[in-house]
């Protein structure tokens, strides 16, 4: 994203010395003070109103809008004394650390082949590898399904060479690691971005005295990029507690419940909302993801730190791999995307244009286009690829115009007003989407004046934005970080005010970048799927929603066209973020 700073210069020039009368600073500051505390208290009010009443549902003893619901312990003396309470919770921990064991080694692996060597298809590759994160995490789990499930394609084909299937992904060992690799793109985003600084002058030497390729990552390379590994393991440790797809399709045929998991259960344990069982899970939720959170800012604070390893233009070369170390290397990020997105894509694009499929099927004698023509004939099914096309395209632009307000509040800011900002940007990442949707059902039952909303758009559109707050804010921040501040200082001193500096100078440098964040937060938007789960209804289906409830019926053939769909539009999305430059490597 190259900002015109030509153009914003020609605005932000400054008039001759001998005419400069500056201007009164207080009004501006008071205007940008104004402003900042208008955006926090928004803010803060979209953020905590349905933090709040997760909070206030967890001590009561029924639904809050029933009558008789009451402030009591009741429902936190359930939960803490359920077997499978701790049952979920002991899983979710083993889940959540066995996928980091998986992801962190392998995404180290791959960032350093990909930034440190001369590994061939470069540019390629840097896309490639983060493909499985922008894919839903349901419609990978269901495509593992129908490739390496017990009766799945590939499953099969092995089986009749060797007698058997040699793995299991119905067990919490496969779990994590089809989690584990489909979470390696969050471990390279982070580790990359630190190997891209580094110097290469002590590897180079570490080569020159004998030490092989893999000798200089291990003893050089990843004592200087553990900050940023620390960071992503710790980034991984919050997704495995908030992942619900990959449990909810592998885990819950054989009974293996996490934390999401078991919410999900308790919607209608007695037979009517069981509202504050699951939100006191979701409290023990929070509770364990704080700290996390927390950690991640702190480190995100530390980290420029360690920017000092690389020094002042400091000289970065790549580190020949040689013939063998050229084949080695593909070969193994071939087999990662091969199992991370070819099975479970693959998987997915046989099963849609078939009618049946299994052992002693041919599957040639069972090719159709009638999947997607079923889907047409459901009006629930048209709404839900209309509604999810709506959401990431018109909704995607408009949640771009709201972070660049929420990221224009805290620009250039130190003072303490960004503290609260980051800590109310971070907090909804806490939560997984599934108890995001929750409270924000609760919050349009809960307050009349929402009520009316509640069945359309608005609601998920609103519950969107809160779920991709942290990403969506970060993109823009890195957009408007580029924008130099001589810039900015040179419009001040004739006299502009804070709001018109960044209408003129600032938005006008940083617009082709928010055309590329525009794109990557549609592909959000596309591929989110748990926030909708309850927020769904008659007129707010979308495609991810749809999917889960379609499981519960064993609806495979509408299940794989929704995701094929799905796959499609989101690799649109990503062409036309790759198309407007989007920086997704970085």
């Amino acid at each position: 994203m190259s900002p015109d700073n030509q153009a914003a210069a020609r605005v932000a020039v400054a008039p001759p010395s001998h005419a400069f009368v500056p201007a009164p600073k207080t009004p501006k500051v008071a205007n940008a003070g104004l402003f900042r505390v208008i955006v926090i208290g928004l803010l803060a009010i979209a953020v905590l109103a349905p933090v709040g009443l997760i909070v206030y549902q967890s001590f009561l003893n029924a639904p809050f809008f029933s009558a008789r619901a009451k402030l009591s312990l009741d429902a936190y003396a359930y939960v803490l004394n359920d077997p499978s309470f701790y049952k979920a919770l002991g899983t979710t921990a083993m889940f959540a650390f066995g996928m980091v064991a998986v992801a962190v080694p392998l995404g180290g692996i791959l960032a350093f082949l990909i930034t440190r060597t001369d590994i061939r298809f470069k540019r390629t590759l840097e896309v490639l590898v983060l493909v499985p994160m922008f894919i839903s995490s349901i419609v990978l789990a269901f495509g593992y399904t129908v490739s390496i499930g017990p009766t799945g394609f590939l499953s099969l084909f092995v089986r009749d060479i060797i007698g058997f299937v040699p793995w299991n992904i119905y067990n919490l060992p496969g779990m994590i690691v089809i989690a584990g690799l489909s979470h390696v793109p969050h471990v390279y985003l982070y580790v990359s971005a630190a190997m891209k600084n580094l110097p290469s002058d002590l590897e180079e030497a570490a080569r020159t005295s004998g030490a092989n390729i893999w000798q200089v990552s291990r003893d050089v390379t990843l004592p200087m990029v553990l900050p940023s590994l620390i960071f992503a393991a710790s980034l991984n440790i919050l997704l495995g507690f908030e992942t619900f797809g990959i449990p909810l399709v592998l885990g819950d045929p054989n009974g293996i419940m996490v934390l999401t998991t078991y919410i999900y259960k308790l919607t209608t344990l007695f037979g009517t909302p069981t509202y504050q069982l699951m939100a006191v899970v979701a409290m023990v939720l929070v509770l364990i993801t704080i700290p996390l959170v927390w950690m991640q800012r702190r480190l995100l604070r530390n980290s420029r730190r360690y920017a000092a390893l690389g020094g002042k233009g400091a000289r970065v070369s790549t580190l020949k791999l040689g013939r063998g170390g050229q084949i080695t290397a593909l070969s193994v990020i071939a087999l990662w995307l091969f199992v991370s997105v070819g099975l479970p894509v693959g998987g997915i694009t046989v099963r849609a244009f078939v009618n049946a499929w299994g052992e002693g099927v041919n599957l040639f004698s069972q090719l159709t286009f009638a999947n997607f023509d079923g889907l047409l004939e459901v009006p629930s099914l048209v709404r839900g690829m209309i509604n999810t096309m709506i959401l990431s395209v018109v909704g995607g632009a408009l949640a771009v115009g709201i972070y660049l307000l929420i990221g224009l509040a805290g620009h250039r800011n130190n003072g303490i007003s960004n503290t609260v900002l980051d800590y109310i940007v971070l907090l909804p990442r806490a939560l997984p989407g599934l108890i995001v949707g929750l409270a924000f059902f609760w919050v349009f039952l809960f307050i009349p004046l929402l009520t009316p909303l509640r069945p359309t758009l608005i609601s998920l559109f609103v519950a969107y934005v809160v779920v991709g707050l942290s990403y969506g804010l970060r993109l823009l921040q890195g957009t408007l970080i580029q924008v130099a501040p001589e810039l900015e200082e040179s419009a001040r001193t004739t006299g502009a005010t804070i709001g018109r500096t960044w209408r003129d100078v600032v938005i006008p440098i940083v617009r082709p970048g928010l055309a590329g964040a525009w794109a990557l937060i549609m592909i959000i938007f596309l591929r989110e799927y748990a926030t909708g789960v309850y927020l769904m209804g008659a007129g707010t289906e979308v495609i991810g929603s749809l999917m889960v409830s379609l499981l519960q019926t064993g609806a495979m053939s509408t299940i794989a066209a929704l995701a094929l769909i799905s796959i499609i539009m989101t690799g649109a999305g990503l062409a036309l973020a790759l198309r407007l430059g989007a920086r997704i490597h970085d």
